[in-house]
């Protein structure tokens, strides 16, 4: 079960600026791209920082490293769509530079990126209900469970073979990007959630 990954959604063509670019190029460059902030990479393009068009507004600082505020908060680009957008709202942050497993830049993700996942139209959730959830990860028979998707509200009918496959399946398809909830019309043919295993003797049975 793959969830909404943040690489799946970030930019990967990001303007960036060194330690040493002049404030004046700064701020040419966040005009020129229509953007309000970028990431300031070493040489090894590990992020630094991040200058904005506030920090701009702050003072007359000469250079980026002078300007930018660190150390960057970031996010790796396997990091889940909510994982990323509680580091946004815990900090106060309105973009993250998305890193690699050295730390070093690939991408960059906004708040309006984040907000895609959850304007996903209908019949691309439904899609990915019956291909991620139902045939990849449950491994369940063509047919068993019919998801209707209405404005982000997935309803699941359908009969499974076991009660406690229910509450897996209704779990794992709220996780996905654009479910806004999930409406349970499922029946099992039987309920192994009461099952309970034999009782083991006080000694061991020796064959």
């Amino acid at each position: 079960m793959n969830h909404t990954r943040v690489g799946s959604l970030m930019t990967d063509d990001v303007i960036s600026v060194v330690p040493s670019t002049p404030f004046k190029d700064v701020a040419k460059l966040l005009a020129a791209h229509d953007i309000t902030g970028m990431p300031v990479l070493d040489e090894d393009d590990r992020v630094l920082g991040i200058v904005s068009e506030s920090d701009l507004l702050a003072g007359k600082a000469q250079t980026a490293e002078d300007l930018m505020s660190a150390p960057a908060v970031t996010v790796h680009a396997q990091q889940t769509v909510a994982e990323a957008a509680r580091i946004m709202t815990q900090r106060s942050v309105e973009r993250l530079p998305v890193v690699d497993e050295e730390e070093r830049l690939v991408g960059i993700v906004t708040r309006r990126d984040l907000l895609r996942v959850y304007l996903r139209p209908d019949p691309e959730i439904r899609r990915h209900v019956i291909e991620d959830v139902l045939t990849d990860t449950m491994r369940l028979p063509p047919g068993s469970v019919d998801p209707h998707v209405l404005a982000g509200v997935v309803t699941l009918e359908g009969r499974l073979e076991r009660s406690s496959q229910i509450p897996v399946l209704i779990r794992l398809t709220e996780q996905l990007g654009g479910v806004v909830a999930v409406v349970d019309q499922l029946t099992a043919q039987y309920d192994d959630a009461r099952l309970v295993p034999p009782e083991r003797g006080p000694h061991p049975i020796l064959w």
